[in-house]
């Protein structure tokens, strides 16, 4: 044998060694590393560390009622679904406005892929700016009455990025304590202090305003919240909001993805309420209401500038695709050109809330078409949406940590694309259950 056949076997029986006494051999720098408590093995099983946490914690969660199932539908996200061969009423979209499955905005993304291609190539600082992102953001800056927007490639990716493009460990975030998950993450991104404001109360806005500027501590200091919330469908107070943050000069941040498409005939929470002008960053998703997927961001040229520059989604992810932006464009024109389906909308919502109230279900105080049906207790929770989907009504249950313990819901969410019949059966079938679980 020569020297190279030599010193194979030689690494080959010292891996082997290394092996047995828990140690791994790094190749590239010839280091030994030992692991504690872990397996390091040729095939590459996995951590037994992270095999243990991952049980002990799925385990849990199923016993505790908290572990979400995810079903797969056979088809299109539509009024009626179906799913493992069952034809169920929707009632769990966010497909407020029925545009996920719109001939036009199907017809547009196909034009789109033709003309571009199905990617954009590059990320927009890049190769990765077509001319047809730009039009998308001319369209959102003129749908949200600002000078500029900005597109993300998600509502959740717009909130990590926008706010920690502003927002530094020298500034203080006042957050509404029942924000999103997204605002909340994009919050701790920042580095900024966090100060949580009781949910919807203006007074402790001001006092918590007040207290963060006279401490001295901070350079910054902006105040987040959701337009519509989600979980319970009540509207952000934006009078006061602009009230008070422009008595004390703080930045004002609106993520409105529940409101955009919905309130102010399509046009959003913030123009309902006719401050387009006073609020600094007007979020939105493209995912909702709008039917596609993606977010923005419109404000003021500048503050647009600097996102283009400084938010890292933008920076470091690739663009969305021509068909997003190209359907996303058409949805925008059609909210523009005729409200009839926001109206449908909201008169779906309305005989939907009147049906579960008459029938005795607690249905919160929602003032959106968003509508809980809270139920208290999450195991019942998870209950009541099982029967519901074996009898005909697809609607999640939500419960903690999503929402506080002992306050799961059953959340729905009617469209412009469901009928009356659809509604009405729906109503009978959560009769049903409701006497069954003794709910009602």
């Amino acid at each position: 044998m020569n020297i190279i056949e030599i010193s194979a076997i030689l690494i080959n029986k010292m891996k082997r060694i290394l092996f047995m006494e828990n140690l791994c051999y790094n190749r590239t720098n010839g280091q030994i590393l030992r692991f504690v408590n872990l397996t390091c093995t040729q095939e590459g099983k996995m951590s037994k560390l992270l095999d243990t946490f991952l049980k002990e914690n799925l385990t849990e969660l199923k016993e505790k009622g908290l572990y979400n199932v995810i079903d797969v539908m056979e088809g299109a996200n539509g009024p009626k679904i179906r799913i493992n061969g069952k034809e169920l009423i929707n009632l769990s979209s966010n497909n407020y406005l029925g545009l996920a499955t719109d001939e036009r905005l199907k017809k547009a993304a196909k034009d789109a892929t033709d003309k571009y291609g199905v990617g954009a190539g590059a990320v927009r600082t890049i190769n990765g700016t077509m001319d047809i992102h730009r039009e998308l953001e001319r369209k959102l800056a003129e749908f949200k009455g600002t000078e500029a927007a900005i597109a993300f490639q998600s509502g959740f990716n717009c909130n990590m990025g926008a706010i920690s493009a502003v927002m530094t460990k020298r500034d203080a975030i006042l957050s509404d304590e029942l924000n999103h998950a997204s605002i909340i993450d994009g919050c701790k991104l920042s580095g900024a202090k966090i100060l949580r404001v009781k949910h919807q109360d203006m007074e402790d806005l001001r006092k918590k305003g007040k207290e963060a500027i006279e401490s001295g501590l901070y350079e910054k200091i902006m105040y987040i919240s959701d337009g519509v919330f989600s979980m319970d469908g009540d509207v952000a107070n934006i009078n006061g909001i602009v009230e008070v943050c422009k008595d004390l000069d703080i930045i004002t941040y609106i993520d409105d993805a529940h409101g955009s498409g919905v309130m102010g005939k399509g046009a959003g929470t913030v123009k309902h309420f006719g401050h387009a002008k006073d609020i600094d960053f007007q979020m939105g998703t493209l995912s909702k209401a709008i039917g596609v997927v993606g977010g923005y961001v419109a404000g003021t040229q500048d503050l647009i500038d600097w996102l283009k520059v400084r938010a890292r989604p933008f920076l470091f992810s690739t663009s969305i695709t021509p068909a997003n932006a190209a359907a996303c464009i058409k949805a925008i024109e059609i909210m523009q050109e005729d409200t009839s389906l926001n109206e449908k909308l909201w008169e779906n919502s309305k005989f939907l809330k009147e049906k579960l109230k008459a029938l005795g279900f607690n249905i919160g105080h929602s003032g959106t078409p968003i509508t809980p049906v809270i139920i208290g207790d999450e195991n019942l929770t998870q209950r009541f949406s099982k029967r519901l989907i074996e009898e005909g009504v697809y609607a999640k249950s939500i419960v903690f940590p999503t929402v506080p313990l002992g306050t799961g819901r059953v959340r729905n969410m009617p469209t412009a694309a469901h009928t009356k019949e659809m509604l009405e059966e729906a109503a009978k079938i959560y009769e049903k259950v409701g006497k069954e679980l003794k709910v009602i």
